[in-house]
């Protein structure tokens, strides 16, 4: 689906870093300021268990996982929106994606200098939102001039609504807010689309922690404590209503750069289930509101990307426009009954094979046969 999600923060905050554990790139990872100045992209699998076990009961000759793209953007300083620090440049990339991953520092290490001097995980998450804000400010304030003259004495319609939206957008971020805070009807949406603000993208806070105050998955089950810094952020991106993820990037990074035969005992001698940037794919694939359903047959297991609520002739057109633009039916089942019944003839004896028509939405798991004619 070419979805994106950009990598932000303050300079020096483990965003490269993250980034090459991620996709196994090289952007350069520097002790300064803007090492970063073009955004790398990175295109990553999808860690997704179904895919295996759908593979190994159908034996295809062929497996396609999912993807998603990475986008690894410079850092930001405090008057970006200004221009500071090549920030028009910055703000611009970020307005390229889908959603924000903002990578906050949790971290002390007295050899990564921190460009605020010292670390403060609430004060930095409120800098680049104040840049982000800022920036969507701007853009509104030449919109609503623009229009404001014409809404007034316009008797069309479509200007009277995108009038009254831009305003409600402009008093929210003049407010301090980010636009996504703003309500918005359905004869309001194509209009605040249009305007491609930053602060309307969803936003995943993605704390960088030492080794030493990492906590997994397991240990967390085992009575682990969260370092304070950790808890300060969760606290705010539920306040928000976003969400928030602890990884360590150094370990992430230490991860990648293994043999893959290595891997699974380092992560397991940490205490580890699986690394944690399968935690982060997998988020960020959430906070992009993505499902993946599946195709399976003897040639082919492939996994497919589309949002959530999807009908099913446009989630064949994401295979190919023939399918959509032809569609007639759809075959399916979900896997976990593949996964309970061991064969898809067991399932059609079962009854749970069903054909859909093009009302049927999509869920997350289910097997797919399209049936079109073009």
């Amino acid at each position: 689906m070419g979805l994106k999600a950009g990598i932000v923060g303050l300079p020096n905050v483990g965003k490269s870093t993250l980034f090459n554990a991620l996709t196994a790139a090289k952007a350069e990872a520097a002790n300064y300021p803007f090492c970063t100045i073009d955004p790398n992209v990175g295109v990553v699998t999808v860690p997704d268990e179904r895919l295996a076990k759908i593979s190994g009961l159908v034996k295809p000759q062929k497996i396609v996982p999912t993807v998603m793209e990475f986008v690894d953007i410079a850092g930001l300083v405090a008057g970006a929106s200004k221009g500071e620090g090549l920030g028009n440049q910055f703000l611009a990339n970020i307005r390229e994606t889908d959603a924000i991953l903002h990578v906050v520092r949790c971290f002390e290490d007295s050899n990564v200098v921190h460009v605020a001097g010292s670390v403060d995980p609430l004060r930095d998450i409120g800098t680049i939102n104040t840049e982000l804000i800022l920036a969507d400010l701007d853009s509104v304030d030449k919109r609503l001039k623009r229009i404001e003259k014409a809404a007034q004495s316009s008797k069309d319609a479509n200007i009277k609504i995108e009038y009254g939206l831009v305003k409600k957008v402009w008093s929210a971020l003049n407010d301090s807010k980010p636009a996504r805070t703003v309500e918005v009807n359905d004869d309001e949406q194509p209009f605040l689309h249009e305007l491609h603000l930053l602060t309307t993208k969803p936003v995943l806070y993605v704390c960088n922690v030492a080794e030493k105050d990492y906590v997994s998955d397991s240990a967390v089950d085992s009575g682990a404590t969260k370092s304070a810094w950790v808890k300060q952020v969760e606290e705010l991106a539920a306040h928000e209503g976003n969400q928030s993820i602890a990884i360590c990037s150094a370990i992430e990074a230490e991860i990648s750069q293994l043999p893959e035969d290595e891997r699974l005992e380092f992560i397991q001698s940490l205490g580890m289930k699986e690394p944690g940037l399968s935690r982060l794919i997998r988020e960020a694939y959430k906070l992009l509101n993505l499902i993946t359903y599946f195709t399976a047959g003897e040639k082919e297991v492939r996994a497919w990307t589309i949002r959530k609520g999807t009908k099913a002739p446009q989630a064949a057109g994401v295979i190919h426009s023939d399918f959509e633009r032809g569609f007639i039916r759809a075959e399916t089942y979900h896997c976990e009954d593949l996964f309970q019944l061991k064969s898809e003839s067991a399932i059609k004896d079962a009854g749970k094979y069903r054909s859909e028509g093009k009302d049927y939405v999509v869920r997350d798991g289910d097997v797919l046969l399209f049936r079109f004619n073009v």
